[in-house]
């Protein structure tokens, strides 16, 4: 089961820091997905962390102000987000795969998602 967490509000160019927690599975086996979905928009992908070597993937949309980490010792999942526009307003997820992707369909579970609100 993933949990994620650290949504709320906040002003365009501030920063916020959203965690994915796992229970039941083995978070190490897993690559680590976050997405979000605007309203009246599809389920997009925002940035991955793979199993085995930290490897990382963003959307450029996001490149270069959201780093994703994780800590498998915690069994957490980190999205850095930072300098944030209007445009990231959304519900994000996280979800897992045994190999990092882009769609939703690779994912085999996810959690609920957290509600990011930019705005002044």
């Amino acid at each position: 089961q993933l949990q994620a967490s650290g949504g709320g509000l906040v002003q365009p160019g501030g920063s916020l820091r959203l965690s994915c927690a796992a229970s039941g599975f083995t978070l190490d086996y897993y690559a680590i997905g976050w997405f979000r979905q605007a309203p009246g928009k599809e389920r997009e992908w925002v940035s991955c962390i793979s199993s085995s070597d930290d490897n990382t993937n963003y959307v450029d949309s996001v490149m270069g102000r959201f780093t994703i980490s994780r800590d498998n010792a915690k069994k957490l999942v980190y999205l850095q987000m930072n300098s944030l526009k209007h445009e990231d307003t959304a519900v994000y997820y996280c979800a897992a795969t045994w190999k990092c992707g882009t769609g939703v369909p690779q994912y085999d579970y996810w959690g609920q998602g957290t509600k990011v609100t930019v705005s002044s």
